[in-house]
């Protein structure tokens, strides 16, 4: 729902809410363009889909370096500023091509700080007609934690943005962005810090100590943004043998930090590099971004830390929305916005939630999101050949652009999808990623999925004429309630799928009733 407490909209739409990109708020932000001008890199990205769960139509990066060296000149880098300009002409470009609204560009710490900066918008404004707005460092921190409630709406925590040239810091209490700041930590700075390994870490300490003074306590969550920050978690996983290569809401905790600080240290580059698939630029700046995740960790001491693929850019989307629409739920807005556009009969999966829904009442808790979300991309793969669908939907909801979950419930989901078309899973290619599940979520994810196999055979039914399930776990006893004059729709293939949801619960006494 929308949150404006609308009675015909909860009359309509239930527990789904009125879709959000049936809002005309929401279409006018369907394709919105948005360019960082960072010390590192020049990045272009063009936001498309359901607005409160955008899908990427377009990103590209350039690793310019604008930032390199400017802590001892100065200037942008000269090789860097020539990149950064040939990439935004392209950028303009493409945007004039696309026919895209006016592209909304920020530049960060390297740009507002050199001395040349100002000449250099001028020249961005001149060459390409692209008004490059310079903002200073809490207005950045506010940005990127706004990208971070894209991802996770009601998030609470500390957000923390590393560029090349700056480190930003932002509060998040109850999905609100509190107070913030900026500080001169970028790996590419830390360069010039002088008395080696002594005085850098020297230097880390007392400037996160006073970094921790201003902010106060943050035991909560560390979310971390920025593309160095995503290179170490991608060593983590490599380290730990992780399944799933997917980094937005990868976690990871104080100890697994400082182990994998430790394995940086004592690894080639190279070989890190080629295990990993880090670029050169980025792999030379990760040593010094360790040293100081490992500092920041070990002075404001978080619960956990999670990386974030949003930051900035999408931080810059979320400004535009209206708070209604910030509201919404990321995960079902965009699987909403995947049955609209995929599914063989949109808005089946709303009928299928309230037909499977009995089965997973006062059963320890299952996330109803997760089971909304199931029910919504229950048939968005059909046109997968049929022997493949099964791997075809756990693959793409696995490794799919979606905001609002962890990675165990990317698996559920995953899971669930898989037996909606397959009755087993066995032999099946994806068996090191259910190991993120426990032997009760993977029970409960095969009920949902047999559920949805089954629920799937009255497509063509009326709302009225579906029928019900009513599940009574402690008698054991499962019972299909057929509408009068619906028993055609029930076949022998139906009883089939019946019979393997009833033999998925455990121990039950199958009853059908009103043929």
């Amino acid at each position: 729902m929308d949150g404006t407490g609308d009675a015909a909209t909860n009359d309509d739409w239930g527990p789904f809410g009125r879709p959000l990109f049936e809002d005309a708020q929401a279409r006018a932000l369907s394709r919105v363009g948005v360019v960082d001008v960072g010390s590192n890199s020049v990045r272009m990205v063009v936001f498309d889909g359901a607005a409160r769960s955008p899908a990427y139509f377009f990103n590209e990066k350039v690793m310019a370096g604008l930032g390199t060296g400017l802590a001892d000149t100065g200037r942008l880098n000269p090789e860097g500023r020539e990149r950064a300009m040939s990439a935004l002409k392209r950028f303009q470009g493409l945007a004039e091509a696309m026919g895209l609204p006016p592209l909304t560009a920020v530049a960060t710490a390297a740009v507002r700080e050199a001395s040349d900066g100002p000449d250099f918008r001028d020249e961005v404004f001149a060459e390409t007609g692209l008004r490059l707005w310079v903002i200073d460092g809490e207005e950045e921190a506010r940005l990127s934690a706004q990208g971070v409630l894209l991802g996770w709406p009601g998030a609470y925590g500390l957000v923390c943005d590393i560029g090349g040239s700056s480190m930003e810091l932002a509060e998040l209490y109850d999905g609100e962005v509190g107070k913030r700041l900026s500080s001169k930590l970028g790996p590419q700075r830390l360069k010039t810090v002088k008395g080696g390994k002594k005085g850098l870490k020297t230097h880390l300490q007392d400037e996160i100590r006073a970094l921790a003074k201003t902010m106060g306590p943050q035991e909560d969550r560390l979310f971390l943004v920025g593309g160095s920050w995503r290179a170490i978690a991608r060593i983590d996983m490599d380290r730990r043998g992780y399944p799933l290569a997917v980094l937005h809401e990868y976690r990871m905790s104080r100890k697994s930090v400082y182990a994998t600080i430790d394995y940086i240290e004592d690894t080639d580059t190279e070989e890190l590099r080629a295990r990993t698939g880090l670029g050169e630029s980025r792999m030379a700046l990760v040593p010094l971004a360790a040293q100081v995740l490992k500092h920041l960790v070990r002075e404001f001491k978080p619960h956990d830390i999670a990386v974030s693929s949003y930051g900035i850019r999408e931080g810059m989307l979320y400004e535009q929305m209206p708070q209604r629409l910030r509201d919404r739920d990321p995960l079902i807005e965009a699987c909403r916005f995947a049955e609209s556009k995929d599914a063989r009969m949109p808005g089946f999966g709303r009928r299928l939630y309230e037909f499977v829904l009995p089965l997973f009442s006062g059963r320890g808790g299952l996330d109803k999101r997760l089971i909304k979300a199931a029910c919504l991309l229950h048939d968005v793969s059909w046109r997968a050949h049929p022997d493949y669908r099964h791997e075809v939907c756990f693959d793409e909801v696995t490794r799919a652009n979606l905001g609002g979950m962890t990675h165990s419930e990317r698996v559920f989901l995953g899971v669930a999808l898989l037996h909606r078309y397959k009755n087993n899973r066995e032999a099946s290619p994806f068996q090191d990623l259910f190991e993120l599940l426990s032997e009760t979520e993977m029970k409960r994810a095969e009920i949902l999925g047999k559920a949805l196999r089954f629920g799937a055979m009255l497509t063509a039914s009326e709302n009225e004429k579906m029928g019900t399930l009513r599940y009574f776990p402690k008698k054991g006893r499962l019972e299909l309630h057929l509408v009068p004059g619906t028993r055609d729709l029930y076949g022998e293939v139906a009883e089939a799928r019946l019979n393997a949801l009833a033999a998925a619960l455990g121990d039950v006494e199958l009853a059908i009733k009103g043929r």
